[in-house]
């Protein structure tokens, strides 16, 4: 049965089969949901109301706003409250006039994407995107960043509008080093923290520093993160042109230290509360051994504290920093509390580096957003970014819990690790399982999915695994989404 609607939008023909036995609400779904890919529903056009449309097509009103309710979640539709429903503006562009791909965000640790993030996002519209390393943008606090903003502008001494400490302004140093005593059990005191323009940033001013004091070769985890898992140099910086990269494997109880001692490496650099991207923890006797590896040889680690701050079914777990603070960087963001385009960080030094640190930092960029620092500092005096993070486990958590069901149900057969924090997991596939073919059928379903080889140092092989985020995807969308791809996990 064929049924035109026509509200205050274009002329559609709608096809519902009643007697076809596919579920009215499937055949409305994929109505629509075509009609946006073909281009008869463009970004920004009005759809009816769920009671119009349900009175003109014969079904229930229930049924119209399920529907709708399916298409948002996977952003085909937008909708604001005291308006209309409508296709989003970013919906699935019609076929034959894709536009240019979007830049996909940083891999798992904020740093320089892997080789499989970087590349060309697909032109079209995703089922599910289980992209790594990216918050839900969605949920980014706006209202309070406003007031904090606000507050900022409001409070700000005339003398603060002026370059200022290149380690930051007083009042942020000061609150997160509280924060990290509190929170992380680091040894933080705000003499000794710099406050930098994320994890990037702050990676680059350590190694530079550590450059200078000789130390040219430095260890990263394998499978790591960031195009330093594919080269043997250390290209963040040109004044790190010279310096080497070696790559040390993690297992089960995270970073092999015996293989680090082994390297000849002076520093290291680690992700000891949720590696990345393996998810696992940095045992308790290794935390021991990693330290005392880099008191004995005179080495210094740098630790990426990048998403701690979403714990799940484990105790939390404190800085290495606080069993060192001689020997530890400490390097922290907002890019996963609140979102990446919030460009601030901080680096915690060892005392006698602190003014070292500070002094790259003057000469790299004279010193980060006085007022977006005061305003994080307002957030996080006023109990309005503990208050978010809390919202945000919930969050976290039932996506997590989706995508553990979805599995179970659609492919019980895939084990799942790294779950104790953070927003991504590694899927373990089937062995001689293929993780290129595998990927690559999925965006063919409209799936995004992003294997752990791009991971691994010279890409090298290894077990075939996923790196799945859950960070980007709505819980409807990750039970879809994993639908969709069960037979390839399988």
């Amino acid at each position: 049965m064929a049924i035109e609607w026509s509200g205050l939008g274009p002329e559609l023909l709608l096809r519902l089969d009643r007697g076809s036995g596919q579920p009215l609400r499937s055949q409305l779904e994929t109505g629509l949901r075509d009609a946006i890919r073909d281009g008869r529903l463009r970004p920004g056009e009005r759809l009816p109301s769920s009671r119009e449309l349900a009175r003109e097509l014969g079904t229930s009103r229930g049924l119209v706003q399920e529907c709708y309710g399916q298409l948002l979640s996977e952003g085909y539709l937008d909708s604001r409250v005291g308006s209309a429903t409508r296709v989003a503006e970013r919906a699935y562009p019609a076929r034959g006039r894709e536009g240019p791909a979007a830049a996909p965000a940083r891999g798992p640790a904020a740093s320089p994407a892997p080789a499989a993030s970087r590349a060309p996002a697909p032109a079209r519209r995703l089922i599910a995107d289980f992209r790594p390393a990216v918050p839900d943008l969605t949920s980014f606090p706006r209202g309070d960043w406003v007031w904090a903003m606000r507050e900022a502008c409001r409070e700000v001494a005339t003398a603060d509008l002026d370059y200022g400490d290149p380690r930051g302004r007083a009042a942020l140093r000061e609150v997160v080093a509280g924060y990290l005593r509190r929170v992380r059990a680091a040894a933080a005191d705000q003499e000794n923290l710099i406050v930098c323009t994320g994890f990037a940033q702050g990676l680059n001013l350590a190694l530079q520093v550590l450059y200078q004091l000789g130390v040219g070769r430095v260890a990263f985890e394998d499978p790591g993160y960031g195009d330093i898992a594919t080269s043997t140099s250390i290209n963040l910086a040109p004044g790190l042109a010279d310096a080497q990269a070696v790559h040390v494997p993690v297992d089960d109880l995270g970073i092999d230290v015996a293989a680090l001692a082994a390297s000849g490496a002076r520093a290291v650099v680690v992700t000891p509360a949720h590696q990345s991207p393996t998810g696992v923890v940095l045992a308790a006797a290794r935390r021991h051994a990693l330290a005392e590896w880099a008191v004995r040889t005179d080495a210094y680690i740098v630790e990426d504290d990048y998403d701690s701050e979403f714990r799940y079914d484990r105790e939390p777990v404190g800085v290495l920093q606080g069993i060192a603070p001689d020997r530890i960087f400490t390097l922290g963001t907002v890019s996963k509390s609140l979102a990446p385009a919030v460009r601030l960080g901080w680096i915690v030094a060892p005392p006698e580096l602190a003014g070292a640190i500070a002094e790259a930092k003057l000469l790299s960029d004279r010193g980060t957003s006085g007022l977006d620092q005061l305003a994080l500092a307002a957030l996080l005096r006023s109990g309005r970014y503990d208050r978010h993070l809390r919202r945000m486990r919930g969050v976290y958590a039932r996506r997590r819990t989706a995508l553990v069901e979805s599995l179970r149900r659609h492919a019980p057969g895939v084990r799942l690790t790294g779950l104790a924090a953070g927003f991504h997991a590694v899927a373990h596939l089937p062995e001689g399982a293929d993780e290129a073919v595998v990927v690559a059928a999925a965006l063919d379903r409209s799936v995004g999915l992003y294997g752990m080889r791009p991971f691994r140092a010279f890409g090298a092989d290894g077990p075939p695994q996923l790196v799945l985020g859950f960070g980007l995807t709505g819980e409807r969308a990750i039970e879809a989404g994993i639908a969709a791809v069960a037979d390839l996990l399988r």
